[in-house]
């Protein structure tokens, strides 16, 4: 019987170390899978994940974003105003993160027409990682690369994956630590609660 891979968040990241918390994100989910290989460890069901919330403080300003698309260009938070945004950091080696981007660009698919903006922005990993990861998945989501982390570093991500809900004012609302289950009504409830701030 083939174990099911856990939506627990990929472990912290630590700042003062870019690469060391690279490898230890690497070393917990080698682990887990190890453990898991030789029945040692059961993985939790999907849907025993849990989102952990945040309030952005009112006191404190939304950083501001000047990102490379995986497509040639840029992207500037500043450019989406008038829209509400999902900044949502991910990584092709974070298993919760590859099976909750298909879901995330469908639920962005269709809130669209609404005014609500997807970003799905990638921890540090060179373009063709990231294309050779998104090519067999056929996905229609825009990327961009935080080549140096320090998009994620400002808004404060150190759990992955991670969505920063923005509003149509520029203004940062929410961080969504872990995957959320898009299809479903958290992932409706989250777009619907941005989407009438």
């Amino acid at each position: 019987m083939k174990a099911s891979p856990s939506r627990e968040p990929c472990p912290l990241l630590d700042w003062s170390a870019p690469d060391r918390g690279r490898r230890q994100g690497l070393a917990a989910l080698s682990l887990s899978m190890v453990l898991t290989a030789l029945g040692v460890a059961t993985p939790r069901p999907a849907q025993a994940a849990t989102v952990l919330r945040k309030d952005w403080p009112r006191q404190q300003r939304t950083p501001a974003v000047d990102v490379p698309l995986l497509g040639g260009g840029r992207w500037t938070l500043a450019g989406a105003r008038g829209e509400a945004v999902l900044l949502h950091f991910w990584a092709t080696w974070c298993e919760p993160c590859r099976e909750e981007l298909p879901q995330l660009a469908a639920m962005a698919r269709r809130a669209r027409a609404r005014g609500l903006q997807l970003m799905a922005v990638d921890y540090r990993e060179p373009p063709a990682t990231v294309r050779a990861f998104l090519a067999p998945l056929g996905l229609d989501l825009p990327v961009a690369l935080d080549d140096e982390g320090a998009v994620a570093k400002a808004f404060e991500a150190r759990v992955f994956p991670c969505t920063v809900g923005i509003d149509r004012t520029g203004r940062a609302r929410f961080q969504l630590m872990g995957a959320v289950d898009w299809a479903g009504a958290e992932g409706q409830a989250v777009a619907d609660e941005l989407l009438r701030a």
